[in-house]
């Protein structure tokens, strides 16, 4: 499986402030802006779940027996790498996933050596070796895309993945079920 972890340099490294709650309820820096839309209340909510995603907005509403217990704000695929739209259904769910094509390139203790690969098009440095970017609560939607949790610029910057508060990411992923239908609009 592909993935979506962020090549923009500015993204993956401290220089643009992230929404708040992309780890957290608070944010990252006293700049950042503070997320507050995301949410959850479903515990104890019976009824199947199902996702609608709506692209323009960047949020995702969580129902449960179609009444809606959650909204988390989201960063999808940016231009050129869309996300798709449409109607999917959660295929698998990996709560460690790491992408098999965007990350670093690595040497044997860890160290970065080349950041923010396309493992399909970036060299290998000699001594060095592909790590995935983490992806966690990753909830497969279609092949090489889903939702989890991640970085949240505050606007669209994914190569097609939905990325989403850890926090939230951690909640859809505990509510839904393999077959739970995700629906994807402009």
């Amino acid at each position: 499986m592909m993935g979506c972890a962020e090549d923009d340099p500015r993204l993956a490294y401290g220089q643009t402030e992230y929404l708040g709650g992309a780890y957290g309820d608070r944010p990252v820096s006293p700049e950042a802006p503070v997320d507050n839309v995301s949410y959850w209340d479903g515990e104890g909510v019976p009824g199947k779940p199902s996702i609608k995603i709506s692209l323009s907005e960047q949020r995702a509403y969580f129902y449960k027996g179609g009444q809606l217990v959650g909204i988390s704000q989201l960063s999808t695929g940016r231009e050129g790498l869309d996300t798709p739209t449409g109607t999917f259904r959660v295929r698998q769910k990996d709560i460690d996933h790491a992408s098999s094509r965007y990350g670093d390139y690595v040497d044997n203790l860890d160290n970065v050596i080349v950041p923010n690969v396309d493992n399909q098009k970036d060299p290998k440095p000699p001594g060095t070796h592909y790590k995935g970017a983490p992806m966690p609560y990753y909830m497969q939607i279609s092949p090489g895309f889903g939702l989890h949790a991640g970085y949240l610029p505050g606007y669209p910057a994914s190569h097609g993945c939905i990325r989403m508060p850890e926090f939230m990411a951690e909640d859809f992923f505990s509510n839904v079920e393999v077959g739970t239908p995700v629906t994807i609009t402009p």
